[in-house]
């Protein structure tokens, strides 16, 4: 009796590690056909984005025309002005002081940093905008501002703020200005100072 319901569970067992290696092996085929799958969905509906990626590649058509992004507005151009404040005995000041940009394109601008006191230091940016309105407007795609940042006493760093502003900013606003505010977060830099460097 033990050695037939010993045979049959030994059974049910291969039949149930039989359909796990069948899952496994179409999930695998699944993944593995995902690609071409999509490139022919994207045909289909009219998106192209891997044949068209592929066409540039072989040097097909006209590449600048191709890629010309059609949410830029280029009958416009703000000018956007950075300024950079800092609160405490640090250097901090954007790379650039202007830079001409259209609505919808997308453009970066390096801040740099530079710790001058002989400690660690833990410090963050706030960024402020003028006017007021164009807060809604200027969206940032990378941006160190909000993070902390612990420094060691001369040590020099850059940080990218990417941006796009958006094309339904009034047309009366010509000129943004983006201000960061760099201070200290007192707390967090005598826990740095009070920590052993390793």
């Amino acid at each position: 009796m033990d050695t037939r319901r010993h045979a049959r569970l030994r059974r049910d067992n291969l039949r149930m590690v039989g359909k796990l290696t069948l899952v496994a092996v179409l999930m695998f085929g699944f993944g593995y056909a995902l690609v071409p799958l999509y490139k022919h969905i994207c045909e289909a509906l009219g998106i192209n984005v891997l044949s068209l990626s592929e066409r540039q590649a072989a040097g097909f058509g006209r590449p600048s025309a191709q890629l010309a992004n059609s949410q830029v507005d280029r009958s416009r151009t703000i000018t956007v002005e950075f300024d950079a404040n800092a609160r405490g005995p640090w250097d901090f000041k954007p790379a650039l002081a202007t830079l001409k940009v259209h609505p919808g394109e997308l453009a970066t601008v390096m801040y740099e940093f530079r710790n001058r006191q002989p400690r660690v230091m833990t410090a963050q940016a706030i960024p402020s905008y003028a006017p007021k309105q164009a807060t809604a407007y200027f969206n940032k795609v990378e941006c160190f501002c909000f993070n902390e940042y612990t420094l060691a006493p001369g040590e020099s760093r850059q940080w990218p703020v990417a941006f796009v502003i958006d094309p339904k900013l009034p047309r009366d606003v010509t000129t943004i200005t983006l201000s960061y505010t760099f201070f200290e977060v007192v707390g967090k830099s005598a826990a740095a100072r009070a920590e052993p460097r390793l």
